[in-house]
């Protein structure tokens, strides 16, 4: 069931890795090679009173013509409450063609359960249920797909110029690094709002000898330009193939604004892997959570959907 289309496969993989450094340990591969995961949803984390498993089949059509196969487990998920689920990952799916939705899905569903968990309805007598509902629904959507776009990053010009100096340097905040197999990575996070702080950012990182002897160092911002309403971003490999667009893509479906993650890795001799893909997207994310940028909430979930897209520019680059 893997993709054949070059581009559906590669959002696939990169929305795969995003969402498993999203949500840990909910997040489980049944069977890569088919493109078949799961993730256990509830509307609590320390003591959950509703939960609901999400399991899904990417089909090699998923995202650019055709969503993802789910079926949903509950033992007390009844055809009432099932019928109103999938309603909404209809309405989700109808307003996001084309784009990688589940991240809108998992949190809808939560935001769903948080309202049910809000509500005087008592939670499930598990002692009573003998048998799980499950039901299967592969969507039958006859709206037409139209034609997928990327997000188009716009380009910077990082020589630093003498003029450039007097912009004011934004705090810089530096992650926990993680190691494995001698290899280690670290995330450093700065709130930017104008391409000349990210230059700034950058030059200021690079003045430490230890992250400037760095085998890689990645990165990626996300600006919001409040007069067009649209997104200005960017983001670098150093090296390391598509790890830039990877880590954008990560901060795309958080919906962050305003920020520059820079991840460091210094290779330690011994090949990780997809791994390292990984790991760099977890520090990621565990800096930009540490700095409240990334939330679940239900604002968040809404806007990711209706982000608008950058315009082209001439000039721009490929991450």
């Amino acid at each position: 069931m893997a993709a054949t289309d070059p581009e559906a496969a590669q959002r696939q993989r990169e929305e795969i890795e995003a969402l498993s450094a999203i949500y840990g340990d909910e997040w489980c591969a049944i069977d890569e090679d088919e493109k078949i995961f799961c993730i256990k949803i509830s509307d609590c984390l320390e003591h959950p009173k509703w939960t609901l498993c999400l399991q899904v089949i990417l089909s090699p059509e998923y995202p650019t013509t055709a969503p993802p196969i789910y079926q949903l487990n509950a033992p007390w998920l009844l055809s009432q409450e099932y019928a109103e689920i999938a309603n909404n990952l209809e309405e989700i799916y109808a307003q996001n063609l084309g784009e990688s939705i589940l991240y809108l899905w998992v949190e809808k569903i939560r935001e769903m359960l948080i309202e049910k968990s809000q509500s005087s309805i008592p939670g499930p007598d598990t002692t009573k249920i003998t048998e799980e509902t499950t039901v299967v629904q592969e969507e039958d959507f006859s709206l037409e797909c139209q034609p997928f776009q990327q997000y188009a990053a716009e380009t910077l010009n990082y020589d630093l110029l003498a003029s450039e100096e007097d912009e004011e340097l934004p705090p810089i905040y530096h992650g926990n690094p993680i190691t494995d197999r001698r290899s280690t990575f670290q995330a450093h996070l700065a709130p930017v709002v104008t391409p000349k702080q990210v230059k700034n950012v950058l030059a200021e990182l690079y003045k430490n000898k230890k992250i400037a002897s760095a085998t890689h160092n990645i990165y990626a911002y996300r600006i919001f330009c409040e007069d067009k309403q649209t997104f200005l971003q960017d983001c670098e490999d150093d090296g390391e193939t598509a790890a830039g667009g990877r880590l954008l893509h990560l901060m795309q479906i958080l919906n962050v604004r305003n920020v520059l993650v820079v991840v460091s890795r210094w290779y330690g001799g011994i090949l990780l892997g997809p791994d390292r893909f990984k790991h760099i997207n977890n520090c990621a994310r565990n800096i930009l959570v540490d700095q409240n940028y990334s939330n679940f909430s239900e604002n968040a979930s809404r806007q990711l959907g209706k982000n608008k897209r950058i315009r082209k520019d001439k000039k721009k680059t490929e991450c």
